[in-house]
């Protein structure tokens, strides 16, 4: 495959069409424009649904950012719109504030920080809870970097371990947690039992999402990435891992791919698109059953509701080099450009010539 136009292009206006679609995440290595794709996804679902909700689970809320809007973890309405919503959830906050006084919740907690992921993994289940009270035809996750986002995935079975930790230890030390409770003085809320109801409580839960998540036709993984030997590497891990949790995906974005249509040609640009190249090659051969989107670099940022407007489109059907190599129309502009900068170059030297005669 030798250029870009050689490749076969998808678009995204499958999971558009899939009007199923209850959970949406969208992932991938940090720094590939997760956020961005996320943000043009819900707003392109908004064309389309009810209602849409985008949540960021990344600590480092990108959203308010891109939307130019600040938000909390509450939902907002994103201005311009009248049926998209957007919040910012940290899992370790809201885990915390999902805590109350209660001497439960207090050990609970203690017991939660002591289990490897266990944490992450009830503060999730809290906000898939409160979501899922929530009225929304759609939701779109704007994820954290891969590995965080593996963990998240991982939380049902990260319950199951600590569930089964605790048992362990109530087996072990008998009725010495009791004793200690009436020891102390304690209410008979903080026993064994009520904690253990507590996480079989939060496991139901669980649960239920996590057979949602199974099931195709209501959630499907969109990986974000970019043609470089990293980010291909940590596709190839997150799709592996996500057929692994029998989570669908049929959809990979490729973003800040280089077009050839700059008028005067650049030997850095030549050297990034020839080695992007190679990695384009190297995902369809890898992919060829996923629906690739392709986006071009541009030379400023997305930000703002316009601009995400303004860039949907690529999303859609592929995108156009603004230039085609070869043609009457393309050798024109070069010779033209080439003109100018002779021009330009010649009046520089006559500023410098000047200036050294009057020195």
């Amino acid at each position: 495959m030798g250029s870009n136009a050689e490749l076969p292009d998808g678009t995204v206006q499958n999971i558009l069409e899939q009007d199923s679609l209850k959970w949406i995440f969208v992932g991938g290595k940090g720094g590939v424009g997760k956020t961005t794709c996320s943000s043009i996804i819900s707003i392109l679902l908004a064309s389309v649904r009810e209602s849409v909700l985008i949540i960021s689970t990344d600590p480092a809320h990108n959203l308010s950012d891109a939307f130019q809007q600040k938000f909390t973890k509450s939902p907002s309405l994103v201005n311009g719109f009248s049926n998209l919503y957007a919040m910012e959830v940290d899992p370790t906050v809201e885990h915390e504030d999902s805590l109350g006084s209660d001497a439960t919740d207090g050990f609970v907690s203690e017991l939660a920080n002591s289990i490897p992921g266990i944490d992450e993994a009830m503060s999730f289940a809290e906000m898939l809870k409160l979501v899922q009270t929530m009225d929304y035809s759609v939701i779109v996750f704007d994820t954290a970097p891969t590995g965080h986002t593996l963990r998240l995935l991982q939380f049902p079975s990260t319950l199951e371990k600590g569930l089964a930790k605790i048992m362990s230890l109530k087996n072990r030390f008998g009725g010495l947690l009791s004793q200690m409770t009436r020891l102390f003085g304690l209410d008979d809320e903080f026993n064994e039992d009520a904690i253990l109801g507590k996480l079989e409580g939060m496991k139901d839960v669980i649960e239920q999402v996590n057979k949602q998540f199974k099931d195709p036709d209501l959630t499907t993984f969109v990986c974000v990435c970019i043609p470089e030997f990293l980010s291909l590497y940590e596709t190839e891990r997150l799709v592996q891992e996500l057929t692994k949790f029998e989570i669908d995906t049929h959809n990979i974005i490729i973003n800040q791919v280089i077009y050839d249509e700059e008028v005067v040609e650049s030997k850095l640009l030549k050297a990034r698109m020839r080695m992007q190249q190679k990695y384009l090659s190297q995902f369809y051969m890898l992919y060829d059953d996923f629906n690739i989107t392709k986006l071009p670099l541009l030379p400023q940022e997305v930000c703002g509701v316009d601009a995400l407007k303004a860039f949907s489109p690529n999303f859609l059907s592929p995108y156009q080099p603004s230039i085609t190599r070869g043609t009457v129309e393309e050798v024109k502009q070069r010779v033209s450009a080439l003109r100018e900068q002779l021009k330009n170059a010649e009046a520089e030297l006559d500023r410098l010539n000047k200036g050294k005669q009057k020195a």
